[in-house]
């Protein structure tokens, strides 16, 4: 395994991880827990499985963190072919992310405290107690919205670098580069269309893809060594 390869092996296998760790709360808690339009059943579901919905801020996190060391180990790998679009890779994928989503994790903790009925919160009656586990799962939901613009914008340097770089299939960051503008539409649908919400996500699917192409890319296929030495070796003849 050349050394190119095995930075490529190592992005993508923190890529994968860090995806599927954050996989439990933003998709399997929200479709296993929560009932649209019915805030008691939501409320209960919370209270009842109280473990899954703490893992699930737990592995929110992770995720979160994860994503820091994917940017960084994609930079190391990407560096060479610009690494002024490197670094803005990194900030607009990971320091920009990863804040925002350790401020969301308060959000599920104001939703668990009300869905269990604490003590100090005993002012409150229980349908009162629902509404606002609701509340707090919105406010939630919103905030991942508002992050999904740096969940796709992140990629158009991804994309450039892919493309660029020659030891990674060109297609992947045309698709890269396509992936940004479906996390931009969820996102803006969410917030300016919300009943067109479920479509724009559904319609951006094939777009977001790129990543999931990309990461497994990089895992089995790894980076071809040959095409960057010849790309730097062109660069050295045209100087």
């Amino acid at each position: 395994m050349t050394p190119l390869s095995q930075k490529a092996r190592v992005a993508g296998v923190l890529y994968i991880l860090a995806s599927a760790v954050g996989y439990l709360r933003l998709i399997y808690i929200s479709d296993a827990l929560i009932v649209n339009g019915n805030a008691a059943a939501t409320a209960n579901n919370i209270a009842a499985h109280e473990a899954l919905f703490r893992w699930g801020i737990v592995s929110y996190l992770l995720a979160s963190v994860l994503f820091l060391f994917v940017t960084f180990a994609l930079y190391r790998l990407l560096e060479g072919v610009d690494r002024g679009l490197a670094k803005l890779m990194v900030i607009l994928g990971g320091f920009m992310v990863t804040p925002l989503f350790f401020v969301n994790a308060v959000t599920d903790v104001g939703a668990l405290q009300f869905a269990r009925g604490a003590d100090f919160l005993s002012v409150f009656d229980k349908p009162q107690r629902d509404a606002f586990t609701v509340l707090f799962l919105n406010l939630h939901h919103h905030l991942d919205l508002a992050d999904a613009i740096f969940w796709g914008i992140w990629l158009i340097p991804f994309g450039l670098l892919v493309y660029r770089s020659r030891f990674l299939p060109r297609f992947l960051g045309v698709w890269l580069i396509v992936g940004c503008f479906g996390y931009l539409g969820f996102s803006f649908a969410g917030f300016l269309f919300p009943k067109y919400e479920d479509m724009a996500f559904t319609f951006g699917t094939p777009f977001r893809m790129g990543e999931l192409a990309t990461m497994f890319w990089l895992v089995i296929m790894g980076a071809k060594e040959q095409a960057l030495v010849a790309v730097k070796d062109q660069g050295t003849h045209h100087t």
